[in-house]
């Protein structure tokens, strides 16, 4: 018996759909779900899609593999994100590692959600949002993209805190990171370095410590907090005997001024509301403090 198809509808006469309450809250963890109202989910050639800039610098070619060996068995189970430009052309905006597995099996075409008409801003936010939500995005990939986010549109932390969904604490910590020299960046990819060695690097005011130290970071000498701290100590301390201005020593101090605060707080007479609000101060110059 023959099969039947539907009739075929002119392009212009196709209906969008919304899929704003069909994909998982996984595709966009923070992101307002209003971004997606509209989208169009189609069948998409690779070889038409542009691959511009991703928030994710850093891929690791064995999970690739992985993925593309999935993908061959079970085929395509998340959407690419793709936006269409004015002049019609289609820019990949979350999916890259997907569109790498497909491309190297040599996968021809690819069901995508299309997006029309968004900003520059909300495109940041949605790739931001998807990247973080999968694989986990290093955190000077994250850091970048938190900055590339806040350079675009000019936002305050608050307003980034509120547009990407991440704590007041993790969008500072990120803008500092962002804005350190790129060798020292790239050399904490390269070696895994802990986050807090570069927090720790930041605060160092000492022009020729700050070298030496960012010398050591970018050989993978050091790569623990643990280390860093300890060669601060040991570059603090001059062949006079005396010490420098040092982080640590402004770090101790103000953990000092922080318990004391606390300790005078509890013999203090206040109400329910104040005590609430000194409360939060306090655990945000602790944030502070421990960075």
């Amino acid at each position: 018996m023959a099969k039947t198809f539907a009739p075929r509808i002119a392009k212009k006469e196709r209906k969008t759909i919304d899929l704003s309450d069909k994909l998982g809250n996984d595709l966009f963890r923070f992101t307002d779900r209003k971004l997606l109202v509209g989208a169009k989910l189609a069948e998409v050639n690779l070889k038409e899609i542009q691959v511009k800039d991703q928030v994710r610098t850093k891929f690791n070619d064995d999970t690739i593999k992985e993925l593309a060996a999935n993908i061959k068995m079970n085929g395509l189970i998340q959407p690419l994100v793709l936006h269409r430009e004015r002049s019609g052309k289609l820019t990949l905006i979350c999916g890259e590692r997907r569109f790498r597995a497909m491309s190297s099996i040599n996968y021809e075409k690819a069901e995508c959600v299309i997006l029309d008409d968004k900003s520059p801003d909300e495109l940041m936010a949605i790739q931001f949002s998807e990247n973080s939500a999968r694989e986990q995005l290093h955190y000077i990939d994250k850091a970048d993209g938190i900055y590339s986010y806040q350079q675009a549109t000019n936002a305050s932390e608050r307003k980034i805190v509120d547009a990407l969904g991440i704590s007041k604490t993790e969008v500072h910590r990120s803008l500092i990171i962002a804005k350190l020299p790129e060798d020292v960046k790239e050399a904490a990819k390269k070696f895994d370095t802990e986050k807090y060695v570069l927090l720790e690097y930041s605060a160092i005011e000492d022009a020729k410590l700050r070298k030496d130290i960012a010398i050591q970071i970018a050989k993978g000498d050091i790569v623990k907090r643990s280390e860093i701290q300890k060669a601060i100590r040991a570059g603090e301390v001059l062949t006079s005997g005396k010490k420098s201005t040092s982080t640590i020593k402004r770090g101790v101090s103000a953990n000092a001024l922080l318990k004391a605060f606390e300790e005078k707080s509890k013999t203090m007479k206040l109400d329910a509301k104040t005590q609430d609000l000194l409360r939060s101060l306090m655990n945000e110059a602790k944030d502070i403090v421990d960075m």
